[in-house]
C-alpha cells in the first residue's frame, strides 16, 4: 500500500464515523421509522436480514440489511442468483421496492459506524456461498481483502448487478491500487447519480 494511502486510511475512518452517524439519524427520521414496522408486517417476521460476509483480511462479520424476501427464503442465496420462478415465489412487493431504491442497504450504516465497513470499498462477499469470488480476488495482489468492504465500490459503478466474479475481482484490485480521497469521492457521487438513473454501469 502506498504511503499516501496509509495516510488517507485514518481520515477515511473519520469520514465513516461521522458520515454514518449523520446518515443513521437522517435514515431514522425519514425512513427507518416506517420501513421497520411495514417490513415486519409484510415479511411476517424480523424486518432485518443479517448475513455473514468477509471483511478486511477475510475476517467474518455480520452485515445487516432490510429483509426483502419471505422468511423461508434461502438466506445464502441473493435474489439476483435465483431463477425467475423462485424469486417470484419468495419475493415481496415491498422488498422489490426496497431493493430498487437501495433502501435495503441503508442499515449498513451501522456496520460502517462500528468499523466493519466503509462508505466506499469492495462489496463484501458472502462467507458461505461465494468461494469462486474469493478465489478470483485472491489471484491479485493487492486485493479486495486488503481494505474494508464498502456499501458501494468501483466494481458497482463499472458493472451491473448480475456481474461476473472474475471481472468484479479485477475492478476490486484496481480500486485498491487507486484508492484515495478523490477516487472515493468520485465513486460516491457516481453511485448517487446511478441510483437516480443519471448514470449507467458497464
Amino acid at each position: 500500500m502506498k504511503t499516501s494511502q496509509k495516510i488517507y486510511l485514518p481520515f477515511k475512518r473519520l469520514i465513516g464515523i461521522f458520515g454514518s452517524l449523520i446518515g443513521i439519524v437522517v435514515c431514522f427520521v425519514f425512513l427507518w421509522w416506517w420501513i421497520i414496522p411495514v417490513n415486519a408486517i409484510v415479511t411476517k417476521g424480523h424486518p432485518f436480514f443479517v448475513q455473514e460476509r468477509y471483511g478486511k483480511h477475510k475476517k467474518v462479520f455480520k452485515m445487516i440489511k432490510f429483509r426483502s424476501m419471505k422468511m423461508n427464503a434461502n438466506p445464502n442465496l441473493a435474489p439476483s442468483d435465483m431463477d425467475e420462478e423462485t424469486q417470484k415465489s419468495m419475493d415481496t412487493g415491498f422488498g422489490r421496492f426496497l431493493r430498487k431504491t437501495s433502501f435495503d442497504e441503508t442499515p449498513q450504516l451501522l456496520n460502517i459506524f462500528v468499523g466493519q465497513m466503509a462508505f466506499i470499498g469492495p462489496r463484501p462477499g458472502s462467507a458461505h456461498n461465494e468461494e469462486y469470488l474469493r478465489e478470483c480476488r485472491e489471484k491479485y495482489t493487492p486485493n479486495a481483502y486488503d481494505v474494508k468492504p464498502g456499501i458501494s465500490g468501483y466494481a458497482q459503478i463499472k458493472m451491473r448487478r448480475d456481474h461476473d466474479p472474475e471481472f468484479k475481482a479485477k475492478w476490486d484490485h484496481e480500486y485498491v491500487l487507486r484508492m484515495s480521497f478523490l477516487f472515493d469521492a468520485g465513486i460516491f457521487f457516481y453511485t448517487i447519480l446511478k441510483l437516480f438513473g443519471a448514470a449507467k454501469g458497464r
